[in-house]
């Protein structure tokens, strides 16, 4: 009977202390200007993915042209610390990607293939932030009296999905700068909005976070008959699906698309530390790199696009 009831306290301390140390991380954030504000300021580059031309925000040239860029983001960066958010500098994380030119935007395989990745998709991979907050402004005027508008988002790195929001507008001021009157007005709405971030945050930690992941299988000869490939009476394809069925939380995952060379994996929920360890989109999919060559002698290639995309493909090595 001891025995039993001291098993139960453990048991007990221990979701305990799981229960306060999900409450007690909280997400990397990195602060950027959002693509409307930087569509509006002509702040955009062209980005050539395999033919079709993407626009995407030109943060470096931003930062260049407007006075007023790197005070804005280093005050809202400055109040999210203050509310114990970690926080990932975008103006570092920029100068990391161009120390780091020779990863190439494009990788090609020695077979010819190809994976696209956009500037933007690199910078978040350099500065692994969970969530950035997008931050919209405009400024207005009467007469000598300046005043804010602003919309500020948060959003998933790695699924792109918006987590948290607010907008509103300041007290009007004759000498305040942007900075100034933009950290006045935002302060109104940090609080709850920060909320929705640990909200999205508690969840990731309890239900994994999500991610998207694609097999693809080239024409090289490597596998005879693709993904129908059959090992011990089972379908390759099969035993990847319950790969990923046994290394998500609680198996969540959605097959969106299948077929003999390609299987696409949608709201897949991947956890977030494995063990002490934090777990990244890239180490789970080496994971299945490795088994697939290990048991099935399979070889492969891991590629990671942005941070919430993983790609294995078989031959084109």
């Amino acid at each position: 009977m001891k025995t039993s009831k001291r098993i139960l306290i453990l048991l007990f301390m221990l979701g305990f202390n799981a229960a306060v140390y999900a409450q007690a991380k909280k997400p990397t954030i990195m602060v950027v200007p959002s693509d409307n504000w930087c569509d509006t300021h002509d702040f955009m580059m062209e980005f050539d993915n395999q033919g079709v031309i993407e626009r995407i925000p030109d943060y470096s040239t931003a930062f260049v042209k407007n006075g007023d860029l790197s005070q804005v983001i280093a005050k809202i960066g400055e109040m999210m610390s203050e509310r114990g958010f970690p926080l990932e500098r975008l103006e570092s994380a920029l100068k990391n990607v161009k120390a780091e030119s020779a990863r190439a935007a494009a990788r090609t395989s020695k077979s010819g293939a190809s994976i696209a990745e956009n500037p933007i998709d690199a910078l978040k991979k350099t500065a692994k932030a969970d969530i950035w907050i997008e931050l919209w402004w405009e400024e207005r005027r009467s007469g000598p009296t300046k005043s804010i508008n602003f919309r500020i988002e948060g959003v998933d790195a790695y699924t792109g999905k918006q987590v948290a929001n607010g907008s509103g507008s300041g007290d009007g001021s004759i000498s305040a700068d942007i900075p100034v009157l933009l950290t006045e007005s935002v302060l109104n709405y940090i609080d709850v909005f920060n909320a929705g971030l640990q909200r999205h945050f508690d969840d990731m930690f309890e239900n994994g976070r999500e991610i998207t992941f694609n097999v693809q299988v080239w024409d090289d000869g490597a596998l005879e008959d693709g993904l129908e490939t059959e090992f011990d009476g089972q379908y390759l394809s099969d035993i990847i699906e319950r790969w990923v069925g046994e290394n998500t939380v609680q198996g969540r995952f959605n097959l969106d698309n299948a077929s003999d060379t390609y299987l696409s994996f949608k709201q897949v929920r991947i956890p977030l530390y494995e063990g002490e360890r934090a777990l990244d989109t890239r180490a789970w999919g080496r994971k299945l790199a490795k088994l697939l060559k290990d048991q099935y002698r399979i070889e492969s290639n891991v590629d990671v696009i942005g941070l919430g995309r993983v790609e294995i493909t078989i031959g084109g090595k």
